[in-house]
């Protein structure tokens, strides 16, 4: 069911909040228009979003609860989310969260933040949830609004967060910003360079746009499924036979942003990356490497050549997404810290968040408690 609510506030606009995948894929040209017209990252595009919902295994345990705002056939706001069952909760949270970085709104130029906080009431109204957990945000992001507004269901700041690293810097070409690097690691590269190609014909190089990509997406997840059942982790993402990777980079390649790298040897891909370019930055999506050449760091060679082609191109960042892996940390020159904001939506998630609060606290006495006594200051 789709609900409509007229409401004054938003200029006699109407709200409506789409539940079914035949008004999702009805909206879609709307929402490219509004994309488009926002400058919107991939995460917040209609491919993405109905990528993610086509391919999801277990639509039982999901709901689809897409808040729009329309000024006649036109959209103005987009607020993408759902409902998911974990852990024996009902999440109300972004729509592809589970594969997208950097969440948030559409909101079209000059529209008023008053009126996500109508939209936020009209999407939370029905309940049906026990925790909302608005995530991923950057300092920048629009819903960085609902901080503190709301009717029943008010967002507050959560002690969650996540780290973005990026490597960001005015090197007008790729050279610059390798001879800017200290001397290990830019000695680490050219002997891994010679090492590799020794071994054979080694080739760095950016994928055609008219290439087919089916191939290297299967060699990717072939190698991301080794890299994680050598370490007990495990991504529906990367499954034999999941279709959602594939969709989630056509996405890409019908925006026109998709940029997929590789490491090359005789012909043999020994190192992925799938990127994609929007806001004047290179961002990467997925990366991953060939097990079998491990000892001479192919990814690390990758990420050197594709941050070299980045400046080289006129880019001036090159953003590794979420996650504090130490080897985008060893590159990066900038990290942001991208915020939570949550809120109960039901008695039940009043008390699991009520707990969580209890437990954060003592964690954090505890950890000051031990600093005190390591320092000496404590007392006996």
């Amino acid at each position: 069911m789709n609900l409509h609510a007229p409401n004054g506030l938003v200029r006699a606009e109407t709200i409506e909040v789409v539940t079914e995948a035949a008004r999702l894929a009805e909206i879609g040209p709307a929402w490219d228009a509004l994309w488009s017209r926002t400058d919107g990252l991939i995460f917040q595009s209609h491919a993405w979003i109905s990528g993610w919902w086509h391919n999801l295994s277990d639509l039982d345990l999901w709901e689809l609860r897409i808040g729009v705002v329309w000024n006649g056939d036109r959209l103005e706001a987009i607020m993408p989310l759902c409902v998911q069952k974990r852990r024996g909760l009902r999440f109300l949270e972004w729509a592809a969260n589970s594969y997208s970085d950097y969440e948030d709104v559409l909101v079209a130029p000059g529209y008023a933040p008053e009126a996500l906080h109508v939209l936020w009431d009209q999407l939370t109204a029905s309940g049906g949830f026990d925790i909302a957990l608005i995530n991923r945000l950057l300092p920048t992001a629009q819903m960085q609004a609902m901080s503190g507004r709301g009717g029943v269901v008010r967002l507050v700041p959560n002690h969650r967060s996540e780290i973005s690293h990026r490597v960001s810097g005015e090197w007008t070409t790729g050279n610059a910003w390798f001879e800017s690097q200290s001397k290990k690691p830019r000695q680490n590269y050219r002997r891994g360079k010679k090492s590799m190609a020794e071994l054979g014909d080694l080739r760095f190089r950016l994928l055609d746009a008219d290439e087919a990509v089916e191939p290297v997406l299967e060699r990717l997840s072939a190698l991301k499924r080794q890299w994680m059942d050598a370490r007990g982790h495990s991504s529906a993402l990367f499954e034999a036979g999941d279709k959602t990777l594939a969709a989630l980079v056509d996405a890409m390649a019908q925006a026109g942003v998709l940029r997929i790298f590789v490491l090359e040897l005789d012909g043999l891909i020994v190192a992925i990356s799938v990127n994609f370019v929007q806001h004047r930055s290179l961002m990467a999506f997925v990366t991953t490497y060939d097990p079998a050449f491990e000892r001479l760091s192919p990814g690390t060679l990758l990420m050197n050549d594709y941050i070299m082609w980045a400046f080289e191109n006129g880019y001036h960042v090159v953003d590794f997404l979420c996650g504090a892996e130490a080897f985008k940390s060893r590159f990066a020159t900038q990290a942001v810290r991208l915020s939570t904001l949550i809120a109960p939506g039901s008695l039940l998630g009043r008390g699991v968040l009520l707990g969580d609060i209890v437990r954060h606290r003592i964690a954090k006495w505890r950890a000051h408690r031990s600093l005190t006594k390591d320092d000496g200051s404590g007392t006996a």
